[in-house]
């Protein structure tokens, strides 16, 4: 219809002209050209370099994103990458809020408990098809793609990087007071006890502020405790959680700064010597290591009454629904879930790779904390996948433990605040 409408104009245009049927053929000639030339002006504009917009994070200074997207772009030309690594403590709050405003990235790394949150937001692009003609997928570590699965069975993250939280110790002040490595929660209250000389050093170092839930989990999951109905309040549940709250309270073999103690604080104080034991991933173990050597070792996280609870923590690339780049941003994901481009990407990440081809020699962490995370993936395990498990994650547990720490709520009262999402 355009286009007849576009003929009939210019024949009238002709006519006023006074124009003969040869200089109107001249003339139409002269409108395909320029039609022609305007089409190519087009298909040059669309061969110009696409721009995907990466949201990431990493907390290392030697951050290799900016060699990862030179090596990237030299090989896809027609692809210009903006990465941009965004503080973790306000990471989730900022993507939520870009989302909403139409203003998110094309692709970004993503944690399992965000994902239901944002498959309910239908922000995620399925990825299923892509990763099923993909190459590098028979390189990924099995049960990795299961594990990341969204709710509704799809697959919606890619894998990048993976954990598995366990116990650090200092192996020069547990062996100063005559202790082992504790194995079940028992042993690890009274050494935390031993080894507490306040104020100048605390048994243990709890994150009681932002990311600390997993962290609480191997003490309270592991007693049956659970994100349901009735999971949370149970007597089991209840005693487990003040069985936590007690080493701060009564034990005093938690530092008095716990209830808004991060990640930095709680390595920072595990470094000094102000505290003994912590809970983290190898993804610490290097930056540790080159402070304090052979001072520093491994165990699984203790059991306690028999069953233990670690987190398997992963970190995925996702693309977003709305990206008007999901072929330029596949690529760039893709590229960084490959080998080599791997293994490079998590040196500075400080956590494993994904890749078989990658894990096959790895030497970037030191072999013990390897073991022990190795040691601990029987009993690692995820959330649910529910947008309750995100607000869990992301701001409800942090704000009943830190009232519940400072005695403003009990733990009956904490576990039946944190329980209501899940009823």
């Amino acid at each position: 219809m355009i286009a007849r409408l576009r003929g009939l104009a210019f024949r009238r245009h002709a006519a006023r002209l006074g124009t003969s049927r040869r200089s109107l053929g001249r003339l139409a000639l002269a409108g395909l050209t320029l039609a022609g030339l305007a089409a190519g002006g087009l298909s040059a504009r669309t061969a110009q370099a696409e721009t995907v917009r990466f949201w990431y994070h990493v907390d290392n200074p030697e951050n290799p994103m900016t060699a990862l997207v030179q090596k990237f772009q030299a090989a896809h030309p027609g692809i210009t990458i903006q990465a941009e690594n965004v503080p973790w403590n306000s990471y989730y709050d900022n993507l939520y809020t870009a989302l909403v405003g139409g203003n998110a990235p094309d692709a970004a790394m993503v944690k399992l408990f965000a994902q239901p949150r944002l498959v309910e937001m239908e922000a995620l692009e399925p990825l299923d098809a892509r990763i099923a003609q993909w190459p590098g997928k028979a390189d990924l570590l099995d049960n990795l793609l299961k594990l990341n699965a969204g709710p509704n069975g799809r697959q919606y993250y890619l894998p990048v990087q993976y954990v598995v939280l366990y116990l650090y110790y200092r192996a020069d002040l547990l062996q100063a007071a005559g202790l082992q490595p504790p194995r079940t929660c028992d042993e690890f209250r009274a050494a935390a006890k031993a080894l507490t000389q306040a104020p100048d050093r605390y048994g243990f170092g709890f994150r009681g502020g932002k990311g600390g839930w997993d962290q609480w989990g191997s003490f309270v999951f592991s007693r049956g405790a659970s994100l349901t109905k009735g999971g949370l309040t149970s007597p089991q549940a209840v005693t487990a959680n003040q069985w936590l709250l007690d080493m701060f309270q009564k034990d005093k073999s938690i530092p008095p700064s716990a209830p808004n103690d991060g990640f930095q604080e709680i390595i920072g104080a595990f470094k000094s010597g102000r505290t003994a034991m912590t809970i983290h991933h190898i993804g610490s173990a290097n930056d540790l290591v080159a402070a304090l050597g052979d001072k520093v070792s491994a165990v699984p996280v203790p059991n306690c009454d028999g069953k233990a609870w670690t987190s398997y923590g992963d970190e995925s690339l996702a693309i977003f629904s709305a990206s008007r780049v999901k072929d330029a941003a596949w690529k760039w994901i893709s590229f960084l879930a490959e080998g080599e481009n791997n293994a490079a990407f998590i040196k500075a990440t400080g956590q494993l790779p994904v890749t078989k081809s990658a894990s096959a020699n790895w030497t970037g962490h030191p072999k013990r904390f390897v073991d022990t995370t190795v040691s601990s993936l029987p009993f690692a395990a995820v959330l649910p996948q529910n947008s309750a498990t995100a607000d869990f994650v992301n701001t409800e547990w942090q704000t009943a433990m830190q009232q519940a720490l400072t005695g403003r709520i009990t733990s009956q009262q904490m576990m039946t605040q944190l329980e209501q999402p899940f009823r």
